[in-house]
């Protein structure tokens, strides 16, 4: 049965924060990826939820939801003829924002140009001579252990455990992982509302390509050798 309540508290960084509810005692713990709403929750915000206790850690909320004002059926009305029930009003179906949609979207296309970009670069650095063939394998298991860095991470902001910090994920991105912690932020939902963390993440992505792009073009610029 879903209940209700209020979140009294939210960590924008942590991503997680607490709900109080009349039918509970305690404070009720629910994380980012809990939330059905693209946006984050707010102090105050009026929600509904899933109810569930782990182990001795507490009560923990899923599937929460802000709570919708929704217009009550109005009493059976009776008639010398017969008995009418008006309609319900159904509440209005919640959806994104069209300029969040298309924010986002813009996102996901630059981020997809820019692994593309990317990759011709190694490519072509390859190619020639640049960089060893090699180098591609290295290349993927850095991006599968940043992956893995950020899942585990996630894990740690829910259990309480070791946290990795971000000093930490902006150095694999920028070693050349970036790709991975992409795909974590947008797979996993981690460290992707905090905009302090995106934008040293795209300076991150900023930095690698860059780079790339200087080692490959530095013979060029030397001039030819006597």
């Amino acid at each position: 049965m879903r209940k209700q309540g209020t979140v009294v508290r939210w960590d924008s960084e942590r991503a997680f924060g607490f709900i109080r509810s009349p039918d509970t005692a305690a404070e009720i713990f629910f994380h980012r990826r809990d939330y059905s709403e693209n946006r984050a929750p707010t102090e105050g915000m009026a929600v509904t939820f899933e109810e569930i206790h782990v182990g001795g850690k507490g009560p923990r909320a899923l599937s929460v939801e802000p709570k919708t004002n929704t217009i009550e059926a109005p009493p059976l009305v009776v008639t010398d003829k017969a008995a009418e029930i008006l309609p319900r009003s159904e509440p209005a179906p919640r959806s994104t924002p069209l300029h969040l949609r298309k924010r986002e979207e813009r996102l996901y296309w630059t981020a997809l140009g820019l692994m593309g970009l990317w990759l011709m670069f190694w490519l072509v650095g390859i190619g020639l001579g640049r960089f060893p063939w090699v180098i591609l394998t290295g290349v993927v298991m850095l991006n599968l252990a940043t992956f893995y860095v950020y899942w585990r991470d996630k894990e740690a902001a829910v259990q309480g455990g070791w946290r990795a910090s971000e000093n930490q994920l902006h150095g694999l991105a920028v070693l050349g992982g970036w790709p991975g912690a992409w795909f974590a932020q947008q797979i996993l939902r981690h460290k992707s509302s905090k905009k302090s963390f995106l934008a040293i993440y795209w300076a991150t992505v900023a930095i690698n390509l860059l780079g790339m792009l200087a080692w490959l073009v530095w013979p060029a610029l030397q001039g030819p050798t006597a």
